[in-house]
């Protein structure tokens, strides 16, 4: 057995599954879950047609790299939304989903041979760019977020010993669970360190579509453009359809950036085998086509968000994210009690802070906070919202 899977943590929904094992739910109320981060909104019905209509490929054996005509899709959104120009053969890569090829760009990039290897993350965070650390044979270090810059990530907090032992860093812009995106100012100080230290950069950008005031995110291949590296050198942002076009059955993304960094990612995935099935790539090439679904996606958003929280703002501390679908709520003392009564009493599952993300210096940064998925319908969302309300009020 491999060593290295003892060093894992428990995720964090089976972690909140055994911490709320004890629980019975008040049958009172229907269930609701603002817990998981899945998208519960239908999924657009060209995307379903173009999938099962392209049942046929499932007679062939997909190529590692995906199609010309997928690449060239994906070329395209990166065209119109961010503005930036990618060689579809060399910079460009279609992947099942982004989880997955975040976990396997640090089995490709990190050398665990060196002394001291180390892979920077923000805290809290998306468990697996923790995982993808340590079953590469690295330590992870924890980036605290700023609660007075609406959780922006304080990377002026690593030390400079620890940047110079980095080989790869995760950013997520939007972020999760926070909701902070990152300025051009900060994708510059990220650039300067890579340069300085040698370190990849990973920008995982899979809430980037869902966005609640006018201006959309800034990504980490167009920050690069704009900063006068076109090369995209070190760095590589990952996406998915999942959160773009509610599918996230599908499992299908794409990475994008440095071509000597898609090279070595392609022959890692050529032997690990996970190429993308026919029929999954031609429902993706309709989905990243398409801006009309995405749009009315952004609208149920802006429209949950602002009902929900002229209902919840009145009993605890929340405020709008920069972009995503989650609300970072504080709680009025332990997020895990917080989380298992809410539960007993009115049915709703919400997921403690503290479970995603790791103590540092004596404190946790999720600590008394819970993660809000905003991911049912509206009024669902609106349901669970007034629930949470008088359970406060009654505390």
């Amino acid at each position: 057995m491999n060593p290295l899977l003892q060093r894992l943590n428990p995720y964090p929904f089976e972690r909140l599954r055994q911490l709320t094992a004890d629980i019975t739910p008040n049958p009172d109320y229907a269930p609701i879950s603002l817990g998981i981060g899945e998208p519960q909104h239908a999924t657009p019905a060209f995307i379903s047609e173009a999938l099962c209509a392209n049942l046929g490929a499932l007679s062939r054996y997909p190529a590692t790299a995906g199609s010309a005509e997928l690449r060239a899709a994906c070329a395209a959104w990166l065209r119109r939304r961010h503005h930036v120009e990618v060689d579809p053969a060399t910079q460009l890569l279609p992947v099942n989903g982004s989880r997955e090829a975040l976990f396997a760009l640090a089995q490709v990039v990190v050398d665990p041979t060196r002394a001291g290897a180390t892979v920077v993350s923000p805290n809290p965070f998306y468990q697996i760019y923790e995982g993808a650390a340590l079953l590469a044979g690295a330590r992870c270090h924890f980036a605290p977020v700023d609660a007075a810059r609406n959780f922006a990530v304080d990377w002026d907090a690593v030390p400079e010993a620890v940047w110079r032992d980095t080989q790869l860093l995760f950013v997520c812009s939007p972020g999760n669970p926070t909701g902070a995106v990152m300025p051009l100012a900060e994708w510059q100080r990220l650039f300067e360190l890579s340069d300085r230290h040698g370190f990849v950069i990973a920008s995982d950008e899979c809430y980037g579509e869902i966005w609640l005031g006018d201006e959309a995110p800034l990504g980490g291949l167009d920050a690069a453009a704009r900063l006068g590296r076109a090369d995209f050198r070190r760095l590589l942002m990952f996406t998915s359809l999942s959160k773009r076009s509610n599918v996230p059955g599908l499992r299908s993304g794409f990475v994008a950036g440095d071509a000597e960094l898609i090279k070595a990612f392609l022959q890692y995935r050529t032997y690990h085998g996970s190429a993308m099935g026919g029929a999954v790539q031609a429902a993706s090439i309709a989905a990243w086509g398409d801006e009309t679904h995405v749009a009315e996606n952004r609208r149920l958003y802006r429209e949950k968000f602002a009902r929900v929280l002229p209902l919840l703002q009145p009993v605890m501390k929340v405020a709008m994210p920069d972009a995503g679908f989650y609300l970072w709520a504080e709680t009025p003392g332990d997020d895990v009690e917080f989380a298992r009564s809410l539960l007993k009493t009115y049915n709703c599952a919400v997921l403690p802070g503290s479970l995603l993300a790791r103590g540092q210096d004596g404190h946790n940064p999720g600590s008394g906070r819970v993660r809000l998925a905003l991911v049912a319908g509206v009024d669902a969302c609106v349901e669970a919202a007034g629930r949470i309300a008088a359970f406060l009020g009654a505390r």
